[in-house]
């Protein structure tokens, strides 16, 4: 019983009975100390966890995409959208030609008006 009583002098609240309860009084100085202290933790290791994920994240991409695939990549879409090209030239060109036969067809077909 006496390791409980001196536990209980060392240890606020150690040695109280089941049935009451005795709230411990904090002065708004431990909750200023307290705070100052989480926060400075916070702001220091916030941005070196930061600098990390991406030196991690930055790591795993640029290994992901090699130069020469992306080039090769680029190389495939190029010719891919020139081919497209070459064929919207050709349709618009197809377009023009009729829009000029149906021009001339209408235009011969009108009958002369008087004047």
């Amino acid at each position: 019983m006496m390791a409980l009583s001196v536990f209980a002098e060392a240890v606020p609240m150690a040695g109280v009975a089941h049935g009451s309860v005795s709230l411990a009084m904090v002065t708004g100085g431990e909750v200023a100390v307290v705070a100052i202290v989480f926060g400075s933790i916070a702001g220091v290791l916030t941005p070196l966890f930061r600098a990390v994920a991406r030196r991690i994240d930055n790591k795993s991409v640029a290994g992901r995409f090699p130069v020469n695939d992306i080039e090769e990549r680029l190389d495939r879409i190029e010719r891919a959208v020139d081919s497209i090209a070459l064929e919207v030239e050709r349709v618009s060109e197809g377009q023009r030609f009729v829009t000029k036969l149906l021009a001339d067809k209408a235009s011969s077909s009108l009958p002369a008006g008087n004047k």
